[in-house]
């Protein structure tokens, strides 16, 4: 076995590791499990006060 092979060998076992990989990602089955995990950084966040700011003319009235 001569360093030629060996490289041949390690490129189709790293393209089987990626197509591992992408099916294990976009596998139907886990969509549930990463929309759910995709949502946790918004998990604790709470809704802000509805505040209605007031148009610049409104201002010019005022003074």
């Amino acid at each position: 076995m001569d360093l030629n092979t060996l490289k041949g060998f390690s490129t189709i076992l790293v393209m089987i590791a990626f197509a591992g990989v992408c099916w294990w990602a976009f596998s139907p089955s886990r969509r549930k499990q990463f929309k759910e995990a995709a949502e946790l950084p918004f998990a604790d966040d709470v809704p802000a006060p509805n505040k209605t700011l007031r148009p610049a003319a409104d201002e010019d009235k005022a003074e």
